[in-house]
């Protein structure tokens, strides 16, 4: 058997086993499941590209937007879209990311940058903070509720008996 039919068979089962992956459906299952790590490779590629030193620092916004919007994707394709509600601040924080990592690389540092990105990460943060007091806020009111109550029936009783030793 020569070199050129051997490579024409190997390249004729690869190009079958791919038909018969996708007609049974494996291609799209993993295209719906990852397809955020498209936009995690791109958010990579740009910080690559920058550290390689073949484009300016203003590709790490875009970079970094993308990164993190990647794993929000990914998180919400994984254990599903319904988190969305809880995570949306995390769309500001990418922006804010962006920004600050702009900020860090750039020389001379501009500023104005840095503000931003704290402005953003922080109204990031007081908005995932009130979404969780919003939706877990009533089972830290009952957990303080049931301390407080256990600690005024049993902790008075325990410092009483320790004072007695």
């Amino acid at each position: 058997m020569s070199k050129n039919q051997y490579t024409v068979g190997v390249l004729m089962l690869i190009a079958g086993a791919i038909i018969l992956l996708g007609k049974w459906g494996i291609f799209s299952f993993l295209g719906t499941i990852f397809w955020p790590l498209f936009l995690l490779i791109a958010g990579i590629l740009m910080h690559v590209l920058y550290f390689g030193r073949i484009l300016p620092a203003a590709i790490l916004i875009p970079g970094g937007i993308l990164t993190v919007y990647s794993l929000v994707f990914l998180y919400c394709t994984l254990f599903g879209w319904e988190n969305l509600q809880y995570i949306w601040p995390f769309f500001i924080f990418g922006i804010a990311v962006g920004l600050y990592e702009f900020h860090l690389f750039e020389m001379p540092r501009p500023r104005g940058p840095m503000i931003a990105a704290m402005v953003l990460a922080i109204v990031a943060a007081s908005c995932f903070t009130a979404i969780m007091l919003w939706s877990w806020g009533i089972y830290l009111l009952a957990a303080l509720l049931i301390l407080g109550g256990a600690w005024l029936v049993f902790g008075r009783q325990l410092m009483g008996k320790r004072t007695k030793f």
